[in-house]
C-alpha cells in the first residue's frame, strides 16, 4: 500500500462526517503531553497537601477534547457514536478518578513509612 493510498484513506475518514482528521488527531495527539502535565501537577498537589481539582479537571478534558469536537463539529454522527463517546468520557473520568486514588495512597504510604 502506497503512502497516498493511506493519506486519501485517512482523510476520506472524516468525509461522512464533517470533521476533519487532522483536526481530530491534533487535538487527540497534542492532548497527550498536557494531560501528563497535568498528572504531575496532581501529585505534586496530593504531595504538598493541596486542592486536585485543577489538575482533575484538566486531565479529564485532555482525555475528552477530541471526542468534543467530534460532537460539536460532527454531522449525519449516528447515535451509537455518541454512546460510545459517552462510554469513552465515563472512562475517562473513571481511570482518572482512579489514577488520583492510587497516586495518593501511594504517597499517603510513602508519608507513614
Amino acid at each position: 500500500m502506497e503512502f497516498t493510498e493511506i493519506y486519501n484513506w485517512f482523510m476520506g475518514l472524516g468525509e461522512p462526517y464533517g470533521v476533519d482528521p487532522i483536526i481530530f488527531g491534533s487535538i487527540y495527539v497534542g492532548a497527550i503531553p498536557i494531560f501528563w502535565l497535568a498528572i504531575g501537577w496532581l501529585v505534586r498537589n496530593i504531595k504538598k497537601k493541596r486542592p486536585v481539582t485543577g489538575p482533575v479537571l484538566l486531565a479529564c478534558a485532555c482525555a475528552i477534547s477530541a471526542y468534543v469536537y467530534l460532537i460539536i463539529v460532527g454531522e449525519n454522527v449516528p447515535m451509537w457514536v455518541y454512546g460510545l463517546i459517552v462510554a469513552i468520557i465515563v472512562y475517562a473520568i473513571y481511570s482518572t478518578l482512579n489514577k488520583v486514588k492510587q497516586k495518593k495512597e501511594e504517597l499517603i504510604n510513602e508519608v507513614s513509612v
